[in-house]
């Protein structure tokens, strides 16, 4: 299986998780807070909008248009951080974004 192959079917992992936890939404942040030229648009996203709104697409349309992917990827850190402390059933989610790190990482 192709490395895209492999990527995208943590990608959804990665939406499923967000699902499971009730933090996917229907309702898209502002242009503005899209906008955002901070790491994971600390300043104006949640980490779990981040990965909804800017993550997951630009990482689907990068395998969808056949584009290389990212050789380095730290995203499970960050995850870690965010959701320390949270009641949330955070450990698929946390996995998923693992093994995307790894996967892009160590190809």
């Amino acid at each position: 299986m192709a490395q895209a192959d492999k990527v995208a079917e943590l990608l959804i992992d990665v939406e499923a998780s967000l699902r499971q936890m009730n933090l996917w939404r229907e309702e898209p942040p502002t242009d503005e807070a899209l906008a955002s030229t901070q790491p994971f648009c600390i300043d104006t996203l949640g980490f779990d909008q981040w990965l909804q709104f800017i993550f997951l697409p630009t990482m689907y349309q990068l395998i969808e248009s056949g584009q290389d992917l990212p050789t380095e990827c730290a995203i499970a850190p960050m995850a870690e951080e965010y959701f320390r402390g949270s009641e949330l059933p955070t450990q698929a989610l946390q996995e998923a974004l693992a093994a995307v790190d790894r996967l892009l990482t160590d190809g």
